[in-house]
């Protein structure tokens, strides 16, 4: 996998400061814009205990779409020792596209569907076949040493997305797992154990079987997140 290209960054428009209250699902959350309280979009299903806290200060962007039942999406908390941490699921997938994008492919497709799974992306060069999955990561878990975990919740689908990246690495293609960091400071990823232990050994799985681990790290502001490098996790394979 190329490590040249631009440095992609997503910048948020029309956003406000926050105060985040107490989460009502998986999906909105209460917080506190000018001391009113408004009930808005969380854009990550995840459960981010160990961010949403009450409390927090928060970043909002303000929704394009007036007919919406949220006016605000909740997209970064702050946190004390990571500074701002982006919440956006969708953030990862559109940074890894506009990287790949700034690479030498021939041909970049994104949801490429192989064997019973829909992998992020596809691409081409020169007649050589490539798959990258990407997985975006939220949870510190050593500060000092820079080690950040995935998952935060038990993921299935996490895990038969490695075991279809295993199998296509067997056949011939270049695959990657990419861990984007939506934290500062974190610089590898290594798998949650303690929350789902067939996530790791699927990872570790597919590392044997040729496919490449990397983590992607970030710098992460209130209203932006930019990838800033890359880092290939070889201590996976000594697992």
């Amino acid at each position: 996998m190329p490590e040249s290209g631009t440095k992609p960054m997503i910048k948020y428009k029309n956003t406000v400061p926050g105060v985040f209250v107490r989460r009502v699902n998986r999906f909105v959350a209460e917080v506190l814009i000018d001391g009113k309280t408004e009930r808005v979009h969380v854009k990550n299903t995840g459960r981010l205990r160990e961010l949403l806290m009450p409390e927090a200060r928060i970043t909002l962007e303000k929704a394009s779409d007036p007919k919406r039942k949220t006016a605000y999406d909740l997209i970064s908390v702050y946190k004390t020792g990571l500074g701002w941490v982006n919440i956006d699921s969708l953030a990862p997938n559109e940074l890894m596209k506009r990287y790949l994008m700034s690479l030498d492919y021939d041909a970049v497709k994104p949801e490429y569907t192989y064997g019973d799974s829909r992998v992020d992306f596809y691409m081409e060069r020169q007649g050589e076949k490539y798959l990258t999955e990407v997985k975006g990561c939220t949870l510190a878990a050593d500060l000092n040493r820079g080690i950040g975990l995935f998952p935060d919740a038990p993921t299935e689908r996490g895990v038969k997305h490695l075991n279809e990246l295993a199998a296509a690495a067997t056949e011939g293609y270049h695959c990657e797992i990419a861990f984007v960091i939506q934290m500062n400071g974190i610089r590898t990823v290594l798998p949650n154990d303690d929350t789902q232990p067939a996530f790791g050994e699927a990872l570790v799985r597919a590392a044997k079987a040729g496919v490449r681990v990397a983590s992607y790290g970030c710098r992460v502001e209130a209203d932006s997140i930019s990838i800033t490098d890359v880092t290939k996790e070889d201590i996976i394979c000594s697992r």
